[in-house]
């Protein structure tokens, strides 16, 4: 018999205790409440400074409470805080549309708004369904989308559909649709006999089998360019992704490529794509997009894509699909005012973009001294987008057991030393705002170094 809802109600429950967190284990969790940040910093309820290592959940590129940004959604709280997108928009969603298509790849042009990264993804495998069906040359049976091993495109229904995390599919398999799976294009465990040099052309001619056999039936390739993030940032071999655009040029399938993580110069580029020149079909984003201060995310199409749904309106070609904060007004005037700072110059005439780079080989540099220690198998990632797998403190290179917790132990070391980061697995991600200065970036290696020397002791 299920209790009545006064029985339900707890009458000591504290504001701890009515969160219930993502991807958390909440009967073993020890309480982290923020109670305020300015740039890369973090401050406790109880006054602990944090280093925000991991850029709040990789989305945070200016630094928390950047004046310019603070000032943006200031200034349009006085004009509109929300205009729907079905029907009609707001000016600044507009001006920010235009901005924003401005700085994609290629022929990108149209910008579907949404709220988050896993929503984005999912307008975009639903835009390539019905592209498909409303094409010039229809092929309404293309239904399927390639995956590559290990994808990680959220937690919607249809990202985890797509996803290759074993554990989400033996949860949730019932509600799941099954992609075709493709192979995991890892720079560092490579097969047997394939050189680095050699790895790109390798995977890319995996992907061509399968198409071969299957492209009749798929209506996209849906993948994540160049680092698969939550995968453990998997590293993908130079030229790989520009193979996969050929291959989909070759065989009519569409490139979709989830820049939720890569995207706002993450890399070193303002995508990721920008590294081998490549302009896909559909191009999903989020987390930075809006400089890491509100839920906003984009579906781009290319010009192509979108003309398929264009029509009168009795002809029902529209795009069916759409959110009710989609494209809000208060997160484009934060994202147009985010897009501004990359193109500003600093004392050293340096863009935001050539600082990624320069202060992401210098962290790089600082990391692999790190990597030579016992236990670190590898250091890999672009820009300030970088990680460090670990193994059991040996030279073994094999993966370590996921019931091994050195990397939440080292996290943990270095909770208490005031840098927050959080493991994937037994991989440390080190993801600072973009903003973080060269000193902060030397004090993060040596807290990490610290705190691996301090669980190796134990």
């Amino acid at each position: 018999m299920f209790p009545n809802r006064r029985e339900c109600q707890n009458p000591i429950a504290t504001p701890s205790d009515s969160l219930w967190l993502g991807f958390t284990q909440m009967g073993d969790h020890e309480s982290l409440s923020i109670a305020s940040g300015e740039g890369c910093w973090l401050t406790t309820t109880d006054g602990q400074r944090l280093f925000d290592g991991v850029s709040s959940l990789w989305c945070n590129l200016h630094g928390h409470r950047h004046p310019r940004l603070d000032a943006a959604i200031r200034a349009q709280l006085d004009r509109v805080a929300h205009v729907t997108t079905l029907g009609m928009s707001g000016e600044t969603t507009q001006q920010f549309a235009a901005a924003l298509v401005a700085k994609c790849p290629g022929a990108l042009a149209h910008a579907f708004f949404s709220s988050d990264g896993a929503s984005a993804v999912e307008a975009a495998i639903k835009m390539a369904l019905q592209y498909w069906r409303q094409c010039d040359r229809p092929r309404p049976g293309k239904t399927r989308y390639l995956a590559l091993g290990r994808a990680y495109h959220g937690d919607t229904t249809g990202g985890v559909s797509l996803g290759g995390i074993d554990y989400f599919h033996e949860i949730f398999s019932p509600l799941l649709f099954k992609p075709l799976r493709g192979p995991l294009p890892c720079s560092f465990r490579m097969p047997a006999g394939v050189t680095s040099s050699q790895a790109g052309e390798y995977y890319a001619g995996e992907i061509e089998v399968l198409l071969q056999e299957h492209h009749d039936s798929l209506a996209a390739i849906v993948m994540e360019p160049l680092v698969q993030g939550a995968a453990g940032m998997i590293t993908h071999p130079v030229g790989f992704l520009g193979r996969v655009r050929e291959l989909c040029d070759r065989y009519d399938v569409l490139l979709v490529c989830d820049e939720v993580a890569t995207g706002f110069g993450r890399t070193g580029e303002m995508f990721a794509c920008d590294h081998e020149s490549v302009t896909p079909d559909i191009l999903c984003l989020g987390k930075g997009i809006t400089g890491g201060y509100l839920p906003m995310a984009a579906t781009i199409a290319t010009s192509t894509v979108y003309e398929a749904f264009l029509g009168q309106s009795h002809e029902r070609r529209q795009f069916f699909h759409g959110h009710t904060y989609g494209g809000n007004p208060l997160a484009a005037a934060v994202a147009i005012a985010s897009l501004e700072l990359f193109d500003e110059l600093d004392d050293h005439d340096d863009d935001l973009l050539t600082r990624v780079r320069t202060n992401g080989t210098h962290l790089r540099r600082r990391l692999s001294e790190l990597a030579e220690r016992p236990g670190v198998a590898d250091l890999r990632g672009r820009g300030l987008m970088l990680a460090m797998e670990l193994a059991a403190p040996t030279r073994s290179l094999q993966p370590l057991n996921p019931e091994f917790d050195r990397a939440q132990r080292v996290c943990r070391a270095c909770l208490g030393r005031g840098l927050w980061i959080r493991p994937l697995g037994n991989v440390l991600v080190i993801m600072p705002p973009l903003i973080a200065s060269r000193d902060e970036l030397d004090w993060v290696v040596d807290v990490v170094a610290e705190s691996l020397g301090e669980v190796d002791a134990l």
